[in-house]
């Protein structure tokens, strides 16, 4: 496929990523986003409510709450109804003689202690109550046994130390819990922990994220679909307008033949006339610039049928050697006349292509050697197997192409050298059609040079 070809289609892929990766990354924020919100409010809800159980027991005890609890308590107050907010004993089962004062609020609140229960919300339910002393040992339970082994010693050592502690801990069976643990200043229980397992809030944000993922895939493949038809769309006018150019170039190229050979034919016939030196002179620039031009349309020609696909390019088993000689026999009386020894190297192997178009290749490549290499310069052309291929290489120990110029060789037009004189005068076109005419034959081309110490341009073809 021709270059252009190939960069439209490059283009259209880098649109179509482009779109793709913005479009899926507006996916994934609001994927991410909504997943980190629902994550955040399980979180705040669940410290609420065992905040609002801490101050419960707190209130229980017989304590004034600290500044946060009293916070959260007429924060969950304000959220709920009150019928479903008075406190409650609940979950609690602590062994200590409380004040006076907080012995009758117990008897005045147990009586309605089963009424009030069915009516706690569902955050509190889950939450159980561990009474800790000093050592960290549960109070209500000595023996340590399954029903309150939910106990995390760090956080009574950090609550010990800082009054209050707020963690997330995993257990052996990998099920999280979030505890609360709060100093209560008393010889017994000198500590209390909160705690509410999230396995269920963990099973929802595991759905989720799953539901998350299927949607996301879905989405994927239908985004992907619509940013190729979307960078199609973009390119359409492009792609239209390059068409309208290759129809161009074709028509016109077969519409400047004839008059290009009637100007010919014009100044031939008035060489044949025997005219004065400067009108010979005249007429021999008409006859220059008309080959030149008859050129030029030739390549253009070429490289439109290249660009739509329409030429026809036989494919035959082709001797390398036989293919090297003959070449070599064309180009060593032009390096003859210019003091430039071509000479011919290794040539083994068959390859398969069109003969006439990979002989046109090798002479574009010796007449290029040929135009930048000084008098008394050597070009050499040789091939050797390589794998499935036959490489071809055209050597020349000529001035050499300067690093920057070496990613545009194979551009239309690109001309490294703009002093070149009239007997050298290219179009910049003959680099363009030789990779064009390789790669129409399944093959490749680069080239590798240093300044000053030659080029080498390397053809590879598909072996017979």
């Amino acid at each position: 496929m021709h270059w252009t070809l190939k960069m439209l289609r490059t283009l259209r892929l880098k649109l179509t990523l482009l779109y793709f990766v913005f479009a899926l990354g507006l996916v994934v924020l609001l994927g991410a986003g909504s997943y980190i919100m629902l994550s955040y409010y399980f979180q705040q809800s669940t410290d609420l409510a065992l905040q609002y159980k801490m101050a419960t027991e707190f209130r229980l005890l017989g304590l004034s709450l600290p500044r946060g609890l009293e916070q959260s308590e007429q924060i969950w107050l304000a959220n709920n109804p009150p019928s479903a907010s008075a406190p409650t004993a609940v979950s609690s089962s602590i062994p200590v003689t409380p004040h006076p004062s907080s012995s009758d609020k117990k008897e005045s609140s147990n009586d309605d202690d089963n009424e009030d229960e069915d009516e706690i919300e569902g955050e509190l339910s889950p939450i159980f109550v561990v009474p800790l002393d000093s050592s960290g040992k549960d109070i209500a339970n000595p023996q340590n046994t399954p029903a309150t082994k939910i106990i995390d010693l760090s956080a009574s050592v950090a609550a010990m130390k800082n009054g209050v502690d707020l963690r997330t801990i995993t257990m052996n069976n990998g099920i999280r819990v979030r505890l609360l643990t709060y100093q209560t200043g008393l010889d017994s229980p000198a500590v209390l922990q909160v705690g509410r397992q999230l396995s269920d809030q963990d099973r929802v944000l595991d759905q989720y994220l799953t539901s998350l993922l299927i949607l996301g895939s879905i989405a994927s493949f239908m985004l992907a679909f619509v940013s190729w038809w979307l960078a199609g769309r973009s390119l359409g006018p492009a792609q239209k307008a390059w068409d309208q150019q290759q129809n161009f170039v074709s028509n016109a190229s077969h519409e400047l033949r004839t008059p290009l050979t009637l100007v010919r034919a014009t100044a031939e016939f008035g060489l044949r006339a025997h005219p004065s030196r400067e009108q010979g002179q005249v007429l021999h620039d008409i006859i220059d610039e008309t080959d030149y031009m008859n050129r030029l349309v030739d390549d253009l020609l070429l490289l439109s049928r290249l660009d739509a696909h329409r030429l026809q390019l036989t494919r035959e088993v082709i001797p390398v050697s036989e293919l090297v000689a003959e070449t070599i026999r064309q180009m060593e009386k032009l390096g003859r006349g210019k003091g430039i020894a071509v000479t011919m190297e290794t040539a083994k192997g068959n390859i398969v292509g069109d003969r006439a178009r990979v002989r046109q290749v090798l002479l574009i490549l010796l007449d290029n050697a040929l135009r930048f290499t000084p008098a008394g310069g050597a070009i050499h052309l040789g091939a050797q197997p390589s794998g499935k291929f036959i490489e071809m290489v055209v050597a020349d120990n000529g001035p050499g192409i300067s690093p920057e110029h070496l990613p545009h060789l194979f551009e239309r037009f690109y001309q490294v050298h703009t002093n070149a004189t009239n007997d050298s005068r290219s179009n910049g076109l003959g680099l363009s059609i030789a990779k064009a005419l390789i790669e129409a034959q399944h093959g490749s081309i680069h080239i590798k040079s240093t300044a000053g110490k030659g080029t080498y341009v390397h053809l590879l073809l598909p072996a017979a």
